[in-house]
């Protein structure tokens, strides 16, 4: 792999493709010229293109060529934006949508005013996820589309709402049209093969447009039963975005489909019996395209039923093992009973043989998404798979092995993602690294009592001192009333009154019990260099640190880290917050072992994360390493310094306490650059770590 160009390499290079730039004419520098700028816009444009030329140099090029074009059309900011945006796309998906990205200038200066008033997906994103992931029903993945439209899988939201005035309006905009798309799913939508319906009616287009306004008018019934409080933001949106109260014509057919048994049935009805009515529209209902969503259920049905079947098969055979007579289950037979009432509640009873039998969690799941689809559990789905008839294989979303990142996109596969901060473009790589956790192996058994017996002394030491600081009191001075007289406050005070100030009250002293509410992570170096010794001495310091830690009650985690590129970023589970010290954790620190390099921005944020996540008054994170960020990739020297300064700037402004403790004898010509000058520590023997550890805990709990 090629070393990363200097600075000057850049420089160089940008020098000689700004050539063109600033060749004159007889008549001087041309009208788009960087020459013709004020001096001031020409250091903005040139810091600019040098900042974009250290990932692409063609990239940065193209800024030069058409910066005066983009800052005479946009600010400053935004034009940064727009150049870093091209960046963004150079990571995400290479070279070629990354010019043309630098090309949109129009496009980028409307996205600006969208952004001002608008809200974006990719802001939302986070929020809208989850909120789909809590709605009954079928798990709904969410992608960007040109529109809001759903195939009943997946939910499809355009990248920028700017439709109402303001962008909280926006932003509410986005979850109402996600949820609205969900009820088409939830409330049985597609349970009408509308495209063959459709494709029979004359001016079919005529026709679904009246389908979905029929529809609309169920559903939006069906979210006010269900969601009442969602149903109220939604007619504050129509509101404001001007659609008034349902015209008269629509008042006898809402009626209707207002009722509570009311199914997508009935809306079909209407809408064939409705072509004296025009069809209605709001900013919230999205398209509907039926076509996509019958390629959907075609797949998904075969696939469901498959798996129902052998699901069925397996229960049977359980069953069957359960038995003490050696009847033959050949007539045994099942049902689903579905209350015909309310079909919408997603409700069933499984019976084999007239009697109840309760399915497993992942049949039951299974089943709501056929009733999603049809209603109820279709007869065919009820007879067990026959032998060879399936092979589950193909059916079934197989596990992956963590180890396996290399294969195909599995990278991008239910990883974590963070920014990693690139200094020379001033701006982060979005989504860079992809980050799994990965359970620690466990390691030797009886290690724990092997390094018990080897440090016996000390570990009495640690505990004793730890004990002292769980039942410490602690003196409280100058306050209004108390236990004692407070001397240094009563001589400033007198000397007040000596000189006819006025004179405090607060010269007394109180014990005060301290109540320790702390939450310590530890994050340990698993790179490479870490082999022998220095593997030892974290294992050791670990061990010691736990059993202190069980002595003073603090609540603690331990993880590792290590990585080889942003594609195989690893986090090492050794003890979550929620986990005993036990025999389990136990064995685990013994398994801590040296895997690939220190790229530590990534760690670093993923466990300031979990911090974050963590209830408690104060949060530590304590850093164990060996040397300085590097990996095997862009990451070494002044890049991985910078990223690992910049996450734990994250990590303080999220209220974390970050500190690092490393055996690097140059880390004092780092360190406090990296991490502050007073938050370090540097142990210049490896054999006095496990010492070191927990008495620097000590005082950082102080």
């Amino acid at each position: 792999m090629k070393p990363p160009l200097s600075q000057e390499t850049i420089n160089s290079r940008l020098d000689h493709l700004l050539e063109v730039e600033f060749t004159f004419t007889d008549t001087g520098p041309p009208a788009d010229s960087i020459a013709r700028l004020p001096r001031r816009e020409q250091e903005f444009l040139l810091d600019l293109v040098a900042r974009v030329a250290s990932t692409n140099l063609e990239i940065g090029h193209r800024v030069a060529l058409l910066g005066v074009r983009a800052l005479s059309a946009m600010d400053e900011r935004m034009v940064e934006a727009w150049a870093l945006h091209a960046t963004d796309t150079y990571d995400r998906v290479g070279l070629r949508p990354a010019l043309q990205a630098i090309e949109e200038i129009e496009r980028f200066e409307q996205l600006d005013r969208v952004r001002r008033s608008g809200a974006l997906l990719e802001e939302t994103a986070g929020m809208l996820l989850p909120f789909l992931q809590g709605l009954s029903g079928r798990p709904l993945r969410l992608e960007e589309g040109e529109a809001a439209w759903t195939d009943s899988e997946t939910i499809y939201l355009p990248p920028a709402f700017a439709r109402l005035p303001t962008r909280g309006d926006n932003l509410l905009l986005y979850k109402v049209t996600a949820a609205y798309l969900w009820s088409q799913v939830r409330f049985g939508t597609f349970r009408a093969d509308l495209a063959a319906f459709c494709s029979e009616k004359p001016g079919n287009n005529r026709f679904l447009a009246l389908f979905v306004t029929a529809e609309r008018l169920r559903l939006e019934a069906c979210l006010a039963r269900e969601l009442p409080g969602l149903h109220r933001q939604m007619g504050q949106l129509a509101a404001v975005a001007g659609e008034g109260r349902l015209p008269d014509a629509w008042q006898s057919a809402a009626e209707r489909l207002r009722q509570p048994g009311a199914t997508v049935g009935d809306s079909m009805t209407v809408a064939s019996e409705a072509d004296h009515l025009e069809p209605l529209t709001t900013c919230y209902q999205g398209e509907l395209r039926p076509e996509a969503v019958a390629a959907a259920l075609a797949e998904r049905t075969v696939k469901e039923k498959a798996l129902f079947r052998i699901a069925l098969k397996e229960m049977l055979e359980e069953q069957q093992e359960r038995r003490t007579d050696a009847a033959p289950d050949a007539a045994r037979r099942f049902d689903a009973v579905t209350p015909d009432a309310d079909r919408d509640k997603l409700e069933f009873e499984l019976l084999l043989d007239d009697k109840p039998i309760a399915p497993p969690d992942h049949v039951r799941q299974l089943a709501k998404s056929i009733l999603l689809d049809f209603g109820q559990i279709p007869p065919d789905y009820l007879h067990p798979a026959g032998d060879g008839e399936y092979d589950p294989r193909d059916y079934r979303d197989e596990g992956r092995d963590p180890d396996d990142v290399w294969q195909g996109t599995y990278h991008e596969e239910g990883a974590f993602h963070y920014n990693e901060w690139d200094y020379r473009r001033q701006h982060y790589r979005k989504n860079w690294c992809v980050v799994r956790e990965i359970d620690v192996p466990a390691g030797e058994g009886g290690y724990r009592e092997q390094v018990l017996q080897q440090y016996a002394g000390l570990v009495r030491h640690l505990r004793k001192t730890f004990e002292a600081m769980r039942d410490e009191d602690r003196t409280l001075t100058r306050q209004a009333e108390g236990d004692d007289v407070d001397l240094d406050a009563l001589v400033e005070t007198l000397a007040d009154v000596r000189t006819g100030a006025e004179m405090s009250d607060r010269v007394y002293t109180r014990l005060h019990r301290s109540e320790r509410n702390i939450a310590a992570a530890f994050l340990v170096d698993m790179s490479g260099s870490t082999k022998g010794w220095i593997n030892d001495a974290e294992r050791e310091s670990l061990v010691l640190l736990a059993e202190s830690l069980q002595t003073l009650g603090d609540r603690f985690a331990i993880y590792g880290f290590s990585g080889m590129t942003r594609k195989r970023c690893e986090i090492f589970r050794v003890k979550t917050f929620d986990e005993h010290y036990d025999a389990e954790v136990q064995a685990r620190i013994a398994g801590i072992g040296p895997k690939d390099y220190t790229r530590m921005g990534f760690a670093i944020r993923h466990v300031s994360r979990i911090l974050a996540e963590t209830a408690a008054r104060t949060r530590l994170l304590v850093v164990l390493s060996d040397g300085k960020p590097d990996d095997y990739s862009d990451y070494r020297g002044e890049y991985g310094i910078e990223d690992t300064r910049r996450a734990f700037i994250e990590a303080r402004r999220a209220g974390i306490h970050p500190y690092c403790i490393t055996i690097d004898r140059e880390g004092p010509d780092y360190l406090p650059h990296m991490v502050g000058p007073a938050a370090y520590t540097v142990v210049d023997d490896v054999r006095r770590l496990p010492l070191r550890v927990a008495d620097i805990y000590r005082r950082l709990t102080l």
